[in-house]
């Protein structure tokens, strides 16, 4: 038997039970919400692996073509500046990555500090070593020397993890959920001692 509401509405389910009725404003559990997909956070960190692989080449590949009689000391100011660039941003991409990886929002803050790095390495490169801008640009891109190809790689997978390390499905993916409450009515105050 079916008790009519005032405004006409059925107050049975489908199976002749009574039918759950909302509750006053201020009862039950907050609404579920979607998780966010990862997919641009594992994107960034992928490339920020692969950036930090190729900006950590570049400095391994000059000290080992360091003559022997050389030393970091009879370098210019402005290549040991870049050496430490190349250095640090292979770390903060490393770091990054892995921390990404983890679910840190720290990990975002570091790809993209680490590719703004990489990217100013590439760029002061011909500042430092005073070879001209056009030179530089023709080396980069024509593929014809292996450290060319490094550095583009560096510019690209750079560029690719900033724009995807900033996106704001990264940092909802990174940020972690709040734990769950246990359930008790809103307005219900929460027993104290056990009792």
């Amino acid at each position: 038997m079916t008790h009519p509401l005032a405004d006409g509405s059925d107050v049975t389910g489908p199976d002749g039970y009574p039918a759950p009725q909302p509750g006053p404003a201020g009862f039950g559990h907050p609404a579920r919400q979607a998780r966010p997909s990862g997919v641009t956070a594992i994107v960034a960190a992928v490339l920020g692996l692969l950036g930090a692989l190729a900006s950590g080449f570049i400095p391994i590949r000059y000290f080992i073509r360091l003559s022997s009689g050389l030393s970091l000391s009879n370098l210019p100011g402005f290549a040991l500046v870049e050496l430490v660039l190349y250095l640090l941003a292979a770390l903060f991409l490393l770091i990054g990555a892995l921390t990404t990886f983890f679910r840190s929002v720290i990990g975002a803050v570091l790809l993209i500090l680490g590719s703004l790095l990489a990217i100013a390495a590439v760029a002061l490169e011909p500042v430092a070593f005073r070879v001209p801008y056009r030179i530089h640009l023709d080396i980069l891109l024509r593929f014809a020397t292996f450290d060319g190809v490094l550095r583009l790689a560096m510019i690209v997978f750079g560029l690719l993890a900033l724009l995807l390390a900033a996106l704001p499905p990264t940092w909802k993916y990174l940020r972690r959920p709040a734990p769950a409450q246990p359930y008790r009515p809103r307005n219900q105050i929460p027993r104290q001692g056990g009792r």
